[in-house]
């Protein structure tokens, strides 16, 4: 081991001790950025830097379960990235689907895909549908895979599906106006029953959410990270739950 690591190591078993465990997130949401770029810098194709992010996950699981996370949501694939063209978005799904079976073969974490399925390859769907149902007695860490995934179109379909289930019931829409609650809306989220996220981290030093959990993260709290995806640290991840940490969460006060 050289004097780098020796400092390197020292330095992440200081950031850990700096995070108290009452202070953890139990839900971290991750939108993983950045793909493109670092291949891009390397001179290699964007299935290569795809390819190199989808290695980084397995990692981060892991941190994530040393750290006591309870739910990890992945954004692997927006609504918006189905507009990609045909050869570039096939190597992307192709990649993804590599990823899930690879999760899958781990036998360590629950998955749960969230996400417009219908919008995808009907192949893809079902590999994801039976992710879940292998998946399903595991115990410890949830992870949502967020593929064909869009913020506004999950509110979309939350709201068709309760109208839906309310007009089975022969609910009218004036009643169902009455009652209508955000909790209501909640329980027909891709995400329903699970805690929202308390830290969104998003890497390759971009400031904003494009869509990610658009309802569930009212009031989390976010961490942009300059690294790209493929290069995110144990460091790095330390620093996101060190500065979570320190937060006063206001909760929108």
């Amino acid at each position: 081991m050289g004097v780098r690591d020796l400092v390197y190591g020292v330095y992440e078993r200081r950031l850990a001790q700096q995070i108290p465990v009452e202070r953890r997130p139990r839900h971290v949401g991750v939108i993983l950025d950045g793909n493109r770029r670092w291949a891009t810098e390397r001179s290699a194709s964007s299935s290569a830097g795809h390819r190199a992010g989808a290695a980084k996950i397995v990692e981060f699981l892991g941190w994530c379960e040393e750290a006591g996370v309870e739910v990890v949501t992945l954004w692997l694939l927006s609504t918006d990235n189905l507009n990609r063209p045909p050869a570039e978005l096939e190597a992307l799904v192709g990649i993804i689907e590599e990823t899930v079976s690879g999760l899958v073969e781990q036998g360590r974490w629950r998955l749960h895909p969230v996400g417009a399925l219908d919008l995808l390859p009907s192949r893809t769907a079902r590999l994801l549908k039976e992710a879940e149902d292998a998946t399903g007695d595991i115990p410890g860490l949830l992870v949502n895979v967020a593929v064909g995934y869009g913020g506004r179109r999950e509110v979309v379909d939350a709201v068709r599906s309760l109208l839906q289930e309310e007009a089975s019931k022969g609910t009218s829409l004036d009643d169902l106006a009455k009652v209508l609650e955000p909790e209501l809306i909640a329980e027909h989220l891709y995400t329903k029953g699970q805690p929202d996220p308390d830290l969104v981290i998003r890497t390759s030093g971009e400031q904003r959410l494009s869509g990610f959990l658009l309802w569930q993260s009212a009031h989390s709290e976010f961490y942009f990270c300059e690294a790209y995806w493929p290069d995110f640290r144990h460091v790095d991840f330390l620093r996101a739950m060190r500065s979570y940490s320190e937060r006063q969460r206001r909760y929108g006060a």
